[in-house]
């Protein structure tokens, strides 16, 4: 129980369930595998098909690479735990992964964003979006997402760092997390709890704000249409991407209200919102755009 330089925690097992985490990992590694298929399936039928070469669909592929790496940034992982019994994770790597866990959404959270925009700037200002949203704006679109999420979340490590271990070193996930780790430091974590949140609202709330304004405007712009067909036609356009909104802000939102909120509630809980945070957007996506686009369905056939 002592506090050393570079202490270890252990990863949350699913109580009770203990002699059966092989059989318990199953589910995990179907999802993963269908994730890893998904995604990887979109980013070829983006590649090979010339049609689908538009600010959308290279969005659509940043964040099928996001999920891709999100997903592999913790699944195997997990799976080694449920498969060989390997509970414990160094302090080095936990950082590594914790880092990695919220930079990442941090990203996906920018180019939901962007795809938002995309999809204002092509039902408001049809005639500007070719001009507006080139592919060399895309680019740089998801480089400043990608200097984003970085810049904002390297200090959530460097901050823990300095920080005791001396007492419990148990975490409430397969995986580490910012507040999983803090809540067992024995030292003040004020910093932390400070920045965690300014990091969060700067980035996912206000992320999230602006999508709800963008879609705002969308109805606005679609309600000024004469004929209900017409409406309606150019609304699902956008139907796609707000199932891909919701599938990725529930279990964040899930997620934070159980750490905020849950303490009392039985382990399980924790377990399974943070597998459902990880898992649920990388499955999803792929499934969304491929039943909402035809040119996707025609090329994976």
């Amino acid at each position: 129980n002592s506090s050393d330089l570079s202490p270890s925690f252990v990863l949350a097992s699913i109580p009770g369930l203990e002699a059966a985490q092989g059989w318990v990992a199953v589910p995990l590694c179907s999802a993963y595998a269908l994730a890893v298929a998904g995604n990887c399936a979109v980013l070829l039928v983006v590649r090979a098909e010339p049609s689908l070469h538009a600010p959308m669909y290279f969005f659509l592929c940043m964040l099928a690479a996001i999920d891709l790496a999100l997903a592999t940034a913790t699944v195997p992982r997990i799976l080694c735990f449920y498969w060989f019994g390997s509970r414990e994770i160094s302090f080095a790597a936990c950082l590594l992964q914790m880092f990695l866990i919220h930079t990442l959404s941090a990203i996906e959270s920018t180019v939901l964003l962007a795809m938002a925009v995309d999809r204002y700037v092509a039902i408001c200002h049809p005639l500007r979006h070719a001009a507006i949203l080139t592919n060399g704006a895309t680019a740089k679109i998801g480089l400043l997402a990608m200097a984003r999420g970085v810049l904002f979340f390297l200090p959530l490590p460097l901050l823990l760092l300095p920080l005791p271990f001396c007492g419990s070193r148990v975490l409430s996930h397969s995986f580490c997390l910012h507040q999983d780790v803090m809540n067992l430091a024995c030292a003040n974590t004020t910093p932390s709890v400070v920045y965690g949140l300014t990091a969060i609202l700067l980035v996912m709330g206000l992320d999230a704000v602006l999508i709800c304004l963008s879609y705002i405007l969308i109805l606005k712009a679609v309600l000024r249409l004469a004929a209900w067909r017409e409406r309606l036609k150019v609304f699902s356009t956008c139907i796609a991407h707000i199932c891909v909104v919701l599938a990725f802000y529930v279990p964040l939102i899930g997620l934070s209200v159980v750490h905020r909120f849950g303490k009392d509630l039985a382990p399980l809980v924790h377990i399974i919102m943070g597998n459902i945070y990880i898992l649920v957007p990388a499955v999803v996506n792929p499934i969304i755009y491929g039943v909402r686009t035809k040119q996707i369905q025609r090329r994976i056939l």
